[in-house]
C-alpha cells in the first residue's frame, strides 16, 4: 500500500514537472513568451479579456497586445524641415525702355522735345502710375565719344536731369526718380561701336555710326516683390 502510494506520487511528481517543462520550452519559443499560450498559440485571456501572464514575466516581456501601457511607444517619424520657399520678387522690371538721344533731344541739346514728351508718357509715365512697387526708377544719360571727357559727362547728366523734370511735371513723385550721366564711359554693348566706328573726327559717317552710344535708359533701381 504504502510502495503503491510512493509510486503514484512519484509519477504525478514526474507527469507535473514534464508538463511545466513542456509548458516553460513552449512558451520560451513564441514571441508572447511572458504569457500563457494555448494550442493554437494564441495568448490566454480571462473573462475581462485581460492576458494571463506566465510565473517568470517580467515588464521586459510586456506586449502591446496585452500591456500596451507598457510598450515604449514609436516617437512619431520628425518631417525635416521645409525649405524656405524663396522671397517673391518681381519676375521682370515694371518699367524699362531705352531712347535714342535724337528721339528725345536734338542734338548736342537737353531740352525734351514734344516728339520726346510722348514716347516718355507712354512708355515711362504710364508705367510709373500702373507700378507702385516700383519705388525708385534710374534714369540715365550717355552721349558718344566725339568731343571731351568733361562735355560728355555734363551732357549726359543734363539730358537725365531734363527727363527726371519731365515725368516729376507728370504727376511722378521727385523722390522715385533718380538720374544719373556716364558720359561716354558706357558705349552701348548691342552696337559694337568701339569696333564698328572707326576714328574720334567729328564727320556726318561718325555721328550716324555712333548713334547707338548717344541714348538714355530708364529701369528700376528699386522694386519691391508684388503680393501674388
Amino acid at each position: 500500500m504504502k510502495i503503491s502510494l510512493i509510486k503514484q506520487l512519484v509519477l504525478s511528481l514526474t507527469l507535473a514537472t514534464g508538463i511545466s517543462a513542456v509548458s516553460t520550452a513552449f512558451a520560451h519559443d513564441v514571441a508572447n513568451a511572458g504569457y500563457l499560450i494555448d494550442t493554437r498559440g494564441s495568448v490566454v485571456k480571462n473573462n475581462y479579456n485581460q492576458c494571463w501572464r506566465t510565473g517568470y514575466w517580467t515588464p521586459a516581456m510586456a506586449t502591446a497586445e496585452c500591456d500596451p501601457d507598457l510598450v515604449k511607444k514609436a516617437e512619431p517619424k520628425k518631417e525635416a524641415p521645409k525649405a524656405a520657399a524663396p522671397a517673391a520678387g518681381p519676375d521682370k522690371p515694371a518699367v524699362k525702355a531705352s531712347f535714342k538721344a535724337e528721339a528725345l533731344f536734338d542734338f548736342d541739346k537737353a531740352v525734351v522735345r514734344p516728339e520726346g514728351k510722348k514716347e516718355l508718357d507712354d512708355k515711362v509715365v504710364a508705367g510709373m502710375k500702373a507700378h507702385p512697387e516700383v519705388e525708385l526708377l534710374l534714369v540715365t544719360g550717355h552721349a558718344d565719344r566725339i568731343g571731351s571727357d568733361k562735355y560728355n559727362q555734363k551732357l549726359s547728366e543734363r539730358r537725365a536731369a531734363a527727363v527726371k523734370t519731365y515725368l516729376t511735371s507728370q504727376g511722378i513723385a521727385a523722390d522715385r526718380v533718380k538720374s544719373v550721366g556716364k558720359g561716354e564711359a558706357m558705349p552701348n554693348p548691342d552696337a559694337d561701336t568701339v569696333n564698328k566706328c572707326k576714328g574720334n573726327k567729328k564727320t556726318k559717317k561718325l555721328i550716324e555710326c555712333l548713334q547707338p552710344d548717344r541714348r538714355v535708359t530708364v529701369e528700376p533701381e528699386i522694386q519691391v516683390p508684388t503680393k501674388k
